[in-house]
């Protein structure tokens, strides 16, 4: 299901988003993950980078079981500002799966690097990434853009 122009820039302009995943109690468990867009806006990526876990293996992660339990997931964008006539949201439903290197596609890394210069000492071509097939999109914006 590809985003709306106006939802595809949101995602494209936010610098983090929050995951949404089900825990085996059936509790919604949050984190903060960044993120890029595959163009055509129908899968976003999510990479389990090189900063400290709690687990060496970024498989072992509770959001990487969660999904392997429960594939579906949400992911929330938001755009915060002082200027209330600013705010904007998007809420992504979607599947997700656990990729493993020589399976993301070109370019993912690249993009991954271009969009947050802290990955270029990340080694995240040889870790797994999170895949989110997007399913549905809702949004919100304070004002429209032809205001």
């Amino acid at each position: 299901m590809p985003l709306t122009a106006a939802e595809a820039a949101l995602a494209t302009e936010a610098r983090r988003a929050t995951l949404a995943t089900i825990d085996p109690r059936g509790r919604p468990r949050l984190v903060p993950v960044c993120f890029v867009l595959e163009p055509g806006a129908e899968r976003l990526w999510i990479p389990l980078d090189d900063k400290p876990k709690r687990v060496a293996d970024p498989r072992s992660l509770a959001r990487v079981r969660d999904i392997a339990a429960r594939p579906e997931v949400a992911l929330l964008v938001d755009r915060w500002s002082e200027d209330w006539d600013t705010l904007a949201w998007l809420r992504l439903q979607g599947r997700a799966a656990l990729v493993e290197p020589p399976d993301v596609p070109a370019g993912i890394v690249a993009n991954l690097r271009a969009r947050y210069p802290q990955y270029e000492t990340h080694a995240l071509e040889q870790r797994p990434m999170l895949v989110i097939h997007i399913q549905s999109s809702t949004s919100w914006q304070a004002r429209s853009e032809d205001r």
